[in-house]
C-alpha cells in the first residue's frame, strides 16, 4: 500500500458517485399522467435531480426546485432557484411560497413529481401563518449551535412551517404525488429528510416544545404561542388527503458505504461496515473510533490489517468557541488526538455534499504524523479542538479535502485505514 491518501480519497469519491442522481432518478420515475407533470423539489441535490429527470422523461415537464447557492445544474424546462443553507434567506422563502402555489394548482389528473434531498428543510423556508422568516432564522441558528441532532431540529422546523411535515403533499391533493428521495439522515426516516414535505409526521407540537426546553433555546413568545396552538400540527399518518402520495428512496448512505467497500476489496483491503447511522458529539465519536482502529492495529480485532473501518451518519458539534470547522473536521481532530501519533493508521471524513458545515471543504485527512506536523508548525491541536477550530489546523497542514459541491447528499462518510507495519510508503 504505497499511497494511503489516494486510496482514502478514492473511497470517498466512490461513496459520492454511488449517490449521484444520474444513477437513481431514471429507475424510479413513475408513468406519465393524463394531465400535466409538475416537478417540485428542494435540497442540495435538487438541481442535479431535476437535470436527471429532464434527461429521462419522455413528455412535457414544468416546475421549480430550490437548491443551495453554488449547487445549481443546467436545466431547460424546470426552473432552478438557489438560496441559503443552513440558515434560510428570503430567496428560499420566495421559492417555497411559489412551490406551494404550484402544488395547489395541480388537478386530479396531474402528477406532482417531488425531488427531495438533504438540505431541503432550510431551503423550503415558508413560515407558518403569523410567523416571519426572521423567526425561523433565529430558531435555526439556535438549533445549529445547540448540539441537537437532525431529527430534533427537523421536528421543530416542521411545526413552524407552512410546507414541511406533509403540508406540501396536502397542498397538491388530489393530484398523484410521487417523491424521489435521497436520504441524508440516520435510519433513512423519510419523515425527517428535508423535514418530510410529502410525508406524514408522527411528531407533535408538544415534542417541538420539549426540544426547545431540552436545549434551553429561548424562543420568542409568538413562536411558543404558535407551537401551543392546534394550527401548528403537521399532517398525521392516516390522513385521507395523503392517499395518493408515494415516497421512493433512490439513494441512501448504506449504498455509498457498500460502493466504498467494493473499492477497498479490489485494493486488497478488508472493509468493515460499522453502520450508516452513527451519531453523537463529533469529537467523542472520533475518540471512540480511534479505539477501534487501535484495537485492529494491535490485536486484529474487529478486523486484521490491512482493513478499513467505514461508517456514515451525522454527528453534532456543540459550539463553544469561535473557530472554523465543520463536524467532519472536528471528528478528525478528536480522532487524531486519541490516536496520538499511532503508526499505520490513516483516516478521511467528509460530507458527501462537498461542504463540511459552512466551510469550503468537504472534509479532511488524518495521517500518522498529523500531530507531529502540527507541532512543527507551532500549532496546538487540543487548543484548536476546544475553540472549534479544526478547519484552521487541517488547512495549515494542507490536509483539507476539497471537492466543491457534489450535487448529491447522503450525509457524512468516514473511513479509517489500518495498515500492517511497513505497508505504507
Amino acid at each position: 500500500m504505497n499511497d494511503p491518501r489516494r486510496l482514502l480519497t478514492g473511497l470517498f469519491r466512490a461513496a459520492i458517485d454511488a449517490a449521484s442522481p444520474s444513477h437513481g432518478v431514471a429507475r424510479h420515475l413513475p408513468a406519465r399522467p393524463r394531465g400535466r407533470t409538475i416537478v417540485l423539489g428542494a435540497g442540495k441535490a435538487a438541481a442535479s435531480m431535476a437535470a436527471a429527470v429532464e434527461a429521462a422523461w419522455d413528455g412535457p415537464l414544468e416546475g421549480l426546485v430550490v437548491t443551495r447557492y453554488g449547487h445549481g445544474a443546467p436545466t431547460r424546462r424546470i426552473e432552478v432557484v438557489e438560496a441559503a443553507h443552513p440558515v434560510p434567506d428570503a430567496a428560499g422563502e420566495a421559492a417555497a411560497l411559489r412551490i406551494l402555489d404550484l402544488a395547489r394548482a395541480a388537478g386530479a389528473d396531474d402528477l406532482v413529481l417531488c425531488l427531495i434531498s438533504g438540505g431541503g428543510s432550510a431551503l423550503l423556508a415558508a413560515p407558518a401563518p403569523g410567523l416571519t422568516l426572521e423567526d425561523k432564522r433565529e430558531i435555526n441558528r439556535a438549533l445549529l449551535r445547540s448540539g441537537a441532532d437532525i431529527g430534533e431540529m427537523n421536528c421543530v422546523r416542521k411545526h413552524l412551517s407552512a410546507i414541511k411535515g406533509g403540508r406540501l403533499a396536502l397542498a397538491a391533493a388530489p393530484a398523484h404525488v410521487v417523491s424521489l428521495v435521497i436520504s441524508d439522515v440516520p435510519g433513512d426516516d423519510l419523515s425527517v429528510i428535508a423535514s418530510g414535505p410529502t410525508v406524514a409526521d408522527a411528531t407533535t407540537s408538544a415534542d417541538a416544545l420539549a426540544i426547545l426546553r431540552r436545549y434551553r433555546i429561548e424562543a420568542p413568545a409568538r413562536i411558543l404561542a404558535h407551537l401551543e396552538s392546534a394550527a401548528s400540527e403537521s399532517a398525521k399518518p392516516g390522513d385521507p388527503r395523503l392517499a395518493r402520495v408515494e415516497n421512493r428512496l433512490i439513494a441512501a448512505p448504506q449504498m455509498s458505504l457498500e460502493a466504498a467497500a467494493d473499492l477497498a476489496r479490489a485494493a486488497g483491503v478488508t472493509p468493515l461496515l460499522l453502520g450508516d447511522a452513527l451519531e453523537g458529539e463529533a469529537r467523542e465519536l472520533g475518540k471512540a473510533m480511534a479505539g477501534m482502529a487501535l484495537s485492529a492495529a494491535r490485536h486484529g480485532a474487529p478486523a486484521a490489517p490491512p482493513c478499513v473501518l467505514l461508517s456514515g451518519g451525522e454527528t453534532t458539534v456543540t459550539v463553544r468557541g469561535k473557530g472554523r470547522g465543520g463536524r467532519n473536521a472536528e471528528f478528525l481532530l478528536g480522532l487524531a488526538l486519541a490516536l496520538n501519533g499511532a503508526p499505520n493508521i490513516w483516516a478521511i471524513a467528509g460530507d458527501t455534499d462537498g461542504i463540511d458545515g459552512s466551510e469550503d471543504n468537504a472534509g479532511a485527512l488524518v495521517t500518522p504524523d498529523t500531530l507531529a506536523r502540527a507541532a512543527a508548525l507551532g500549532l496546538k491541536p487540543r487548543d484548536h479542538l476546544e475553540r472549534n477550530d479544526a478547519y484552521s489546523l487541517f488547512a495549515a497542514l494542507g490536509d483539507l479535502v476539497t471537492t466543491g459541491p457534489t450535487l448529491t447528499n447522503v450525509n457524512d462518510f468516514r473511513a479509517l485505514l489500518v495498515l500492517p507495519p511497513g505497508a505504507a510508503g
